[in-house]
């Protein structure tokens, strides 16, 4: 018989991308009350800030000297520019095993928002009220924007996503570099919650830029060791702690 723990990685990392250039445009659109957030780009090509390029160093940095309590054998990472840059930084700093491969896979891809795409909250409601009371009345998990995904679409490709690594990364050491909701849908489906209860999650603050979320297996298959830890920007004087949302998610409340 097949145990728990041959079927999962011996060590499973969560790691929100470094602060994004789309995370500081946000921040500005907000603190203006504009509707749109002015970014000229696709949301796959947004780049790290100059803080995100330091906070990624420092999450290697961190790692290299033993705060995460080993090094990933491989990282997989979203497809998006930002959480790219911050795996490869991450590796170049030491932050991984010698060796250690560079996997991307579209299925950790930020959220895709649809017609929301660049609005801000105020946005949403004086340009396309109908899909703001459509997401009050169906609540952000099940709410999906004219073509975009739910929190529940996302669900379902991480579901496969995991499959992948059970067969090809079972008793390694895995680091994944996506997203805020990925990481937020990835401690759903591993910890079995219900909605309300990765809502009440999301609700207590922002998955930060370049925080640590682990998971180590037992025999009852990957436990929740560590949330959130923001630990590798707090012990280096050249990265400072963020936690502000993507850009792109103009409906987050």
């Amino acid at each position: 018989m097949t145990s728990v723990a041959s079927r999962w990685p011996a060590r499973l990392w969560l790691i929100r991308h470094g602060q994004s250039a789309g995370n500081v445009a946000r921040d500005a659109a907000h603190v203006a009350g504009a509707e749109r957030i002015a970014l000229d780009q696709r949301d796959v090509d947004v780049p790290l800030s100059a803080l995100g390029e330091r906070q990624s160093q420092a999450l290697g940095r961190w790692f290299a000297a033993g705060g995460g309590l080993g090094a990933p054998d491989a990282i997989l990472c979203s497809p998006y520019a930002r959480a790219h840059a911050t795996a490869r930084l991450f590796r170049d700093a030491g932050g991984a095993a010698m060796g250690a491969t560079l996997c991307t896979d579209e299925r950790l891809r930020e959220k895709e928002f649809g017609i929301l795409d660049g609005l801000t909250t105020a946005g949403i409601a004086a340009q396309i009220p109908d899909q703001a009371e459509f997401r009050r009345l169906l609540g952000k998990f099940y709410h999906r924007p004219p073509g975009g995904e739910s929190w529940c679409d996302v669900i379902l490709r991480l579901r496969s996503l995991l499959d992948t690594v059970s067969l090809h990364y079972a008793g390694q050491q895995v680091m994944i570099v996506a997203h805020q909701v990925v990481v937020l849908c990835m401690r759903y489906i591993l910890e079995g919650m219900s909605e309300a209860e990765i809502l009440a999650i999301d609700r207590e603050g922002d998955v930060a830029n370049c925080s640590v979320t682990e998971y180590v297996c037992d025999d009852k298959g990957l436990e929740l060791v560590r949330y959130n830890v923001t630990a590798p920007m707090e012990d280096d004087v050249a990265a400072t702690v963020t936690a502000a949302p993507d850009a792109r998610v103009g409906a987050r409340g």
